[in-house]
This record gives C-alpha cells, structure tokens and sequence, in this order.
C-alpha cells in the first residue's frame, strides 16, 4: 500500500485523492490539501519509487494505476487528482479500472508520448556528492550548476533525505523505465465518467494537437486552461488552480 497522508474533511464527503508527478511527493500538494479539506477529505500520497512508499522493480502506468486503485478501494469512492505522471497514471486506472472512481481532473499532462526524456534530471540527481552535502541549498546550487532551473532545482532537493544520505527517489528504476514513463500505454477503452483537463497556459505539455485524442479516450471531458501557469500549475498560480478544481469538483456534489 502506498504511503498516504489524510487531511480530514466534512463527514460524508467525498474524498479526494491525490497523485504527484515525477520526482515529486504528498507534500507537493499539502497547502491545496489542507485548504480543500474545509470541504472534504483529502488524501496525498506517494507514489511508488517516490517519498515513504515502497520501491519497486517495475514502473509502468499499468503498475501506477493498480497502486491508485488500491487506495481508492480503500475509500470506497473518491474523486482523483493527478498531476503530470500522476495524470497519465489517473488516465489509465480511468480507462482500465474505474469502479468507485467519480470525477477525475488530470492536471497538464495529455494521454499521448512524449519525446524530452527526464535522464538528464536523474544524472543531475545523482551527481550530488551525498556523502559532504549537508544542506539543501547546498544540492541546490549543484543541480543550478548543471543548468537545472532554481525553481526544480527546489522542486527536487524536496526529495533529499540529508540524515541517510539518500534520495527519497528510486533513480534507477525511473531511469531503467523512462521510455514508459514519456510514453503512453495503447487502450482499448473509453472513460465516461466527468472528467476536466486543466492546463498551464504557458506549458506545452497539453496543446490544440492533443484535444481529439483526449476527446477519444474522454469524451465528457472538459478543457481548460491557467493563464500564466507553467507545468507546476498548483505551485505557479495556487489560488487560480485551488480555484478551478474547487468549482469542479463541487459540481459533482449536486
């Protein structure tokens, strides 16, 4: 079972389950999580080969999707949010094994492949000397060094685990399973269910290219865009974000 922290909502509400990216944790989203929960139960978790849950040999969306279905069977029915890997992952437990799934938003990310890889992050990663680092701006200004952005540069050391000298990350499994990791697995399905797509405006992960495909697997799906909003939408424009997933999911409470 994937480690998982709740923040208790309303009796009887439905809960909301949230899946990360890449190189992320449940921590990415505790401020959305603890303002959301004035209205229901929130639930973050980690993904395998991420944070506190188990690492593991495989890391394919079938394998994501099976771990998310565990945790909503758990709750009976929730509503899931999921954000880059953690969207694909979403899209595929939709798609394959929706049974006590009720709304679904997949946050900038499409159901398509991808050709940028993610290795480079990983050997950036894993050229931190954990043996003499012993602060995170230190790691920080390495992976800087290395021409990653200040902004993941922080996103990533969320991950550094100082006191063991590790990574809360299974780096090489991600990077043994990358080409599944920018793909998307071929699916013979269709999901019904209420669906919203919400995108950053300023990311190219989600285009006008990729809307009859999302149509195709999604056909109650709506699109929507944050003005402004890169990939870490949640992180670039909180309250737009809060906002968007807020009326959304409120919809379905009818």
């Amino acid at each position: 079972m994937l480690n998982t922290i709740r923040f208790d909502g309303p009796p009887g509400s439905t809960p909301l389950v949230i899946a990360h990216g890449l190189f992320g944790s449940s921590r990415n989203f505790a401020g959305v999580a603890r303002k959301l929960s004035d209205t229901r139960t929130v639930v973050t978790l980690d993904m395998r080969n991420h944070g506190d849950s188990p690492f593991m040999d495989s890391h394919s969306y079938f394998d994501l999707a099976d771990d998310l279905s565990e945790v909503i069977q758990s709750l009976g029915i929730a509503d899931l949010l999921g954000h880059s890997m953690g969207g694909k992952a979403a899209m595929v437990l939709a798609l394959t094994r929706p049974q006590g799934l009720r709304r679904l938003i997949v946050a900038d990310i499409a159901p398509v492949a991808y050709e940028h890889s993610q290795i480079d992050k990983i050997d950036a990663m894993e050229s931190v000397d954990l043996d003499t680092t012993t602060r995170r701006s230190e790691a920080d200004r390495h992976l800087v060094s290395l021409g990653i952005s200040p902004a993941y540069a922080g996103f990533f050391t969320q991950s550094l685990d100082l006191p063991n000298k590790r990574w809360r990350l299974n780096l090489p499994v991600l990077r043994r399973e990358m080409d599944k990791l920018t793909g998307f697995p071929q699916i013979d399905a269709t999901h019904e269910g209420p669906t919203l797509f919400l995108s950053g405006g300023a990311s190219d992960y989600v285009t006008s290219a990729h809307r009859d495909r999302i149509k195709a697997l999604f056909p109650k799906a709506m699109l929507a865009k944050l003005p402004g909003a890169g990939h870490l939408l949640h992180a670039d424009k909180p309250e737009e974000f809060l906002a968007a997933i807020s009326a959304f999911l409120a919809a379905g409470d009818d």
